[in-house]
């Protein structure tokens, strides 16, 4: 198991309003983003832990990694001729958590999400190259617990188990209804892959902000006709 508590953040005023949609535009709300991004930078320091695990059994729709039984169809299809998986935590961290911004400015609110969104992408970024460079691995995919209706977002608890006590690693913690603390927390496994996946491409909902790839009908139509 690896922890990284130091990843490098890089904050950019243009790039937070690039990423609300609203580069060069309202002049107020890029005055308050460059607030924020300034309070931000001095104070951020997004986590990430991983761990190598391997895959003990498949059978029907389970995987069991490191003793630990998973249930997702998608995730048996993906994980068919894979034996060695990367578990990872990644969040943008306690100490932004903690910036209290007033619950009536809503502008303030947006923008603030915004950028903690931003800090907790440059964590996942960082923990994926550095898995792929130090693994020596082509191309890799992700799947998280939740991401789709397959692998239910109840199993974040037999997730978390694969690493003991999250909260001191990386200031992370699991409530009773599996919601990850802080909010801006990401969990899943990075496994190794000829075509790239995202759980995106199964999914038909069609306004969502953070979908990173289109819905593929077909490619859903294979999964569900799969044999395993």
């Amino acid at each position: 198991m690896e922890v990284f508590d130091s990843i490098p953040v890089d904050l950019e005023t243009d790039e937070v309003l690039k990423s609300m949609g609203m580069r060069g535009g309202n002049q107020r709300i890029e005055e308050v983003v460059q607030e924020l991004v300034e309070v931000a930078r001095s104070v951020a320091r997004p986590k990430a832990v991983y761990k190598v695990s391997y895959i003990d059994d498949k059978d029907g729709d389970t995987v069991t990694i490191d003793g630990v039984r998973f249930t997702g169809r998608v995730l048996r299809i993906n994980l068919d001729r894979v034996g060695r998986v990367f578990p990872h935590i990644a969040t943008c961290g306690t100490e932004l958590e903690e910036i209290i911004i007033p619950s009536g400015d809503v502008m303030k609110s947006f923008c603030f999400d915004a950028i903690k969104t931003m800090v907790v992408e440059s964590a996942t970024t960082f923990l994926s190259k550095h898995i792929m460079e130090y693994y020596a691995l082509d191309k890799m995919s992700r799947m998280s617990p939740g991401s789709l209706e397959s692998w239910p977002i109840a199993q974040q608890k037999e997730f978390f188990s694969l690493f003991g006590d999250t909260e001191e690693l990386i200031g992370v913690r699991l409530t009773e209804s599996c919601i990850m603390v802080p909010l801006k927390s990401v969990s899943g496994i990075y496994f190794p892959t000829e075509i790239s996946f995202e759980s995106c491409q199964l999914c038909p909902r069609e306004r969502c902000i953070g979908r990173r790839a289109p819905y593929d009908p077909e490619l859903t139509r294979k999964y569900r006709e799969a044999t395993v």
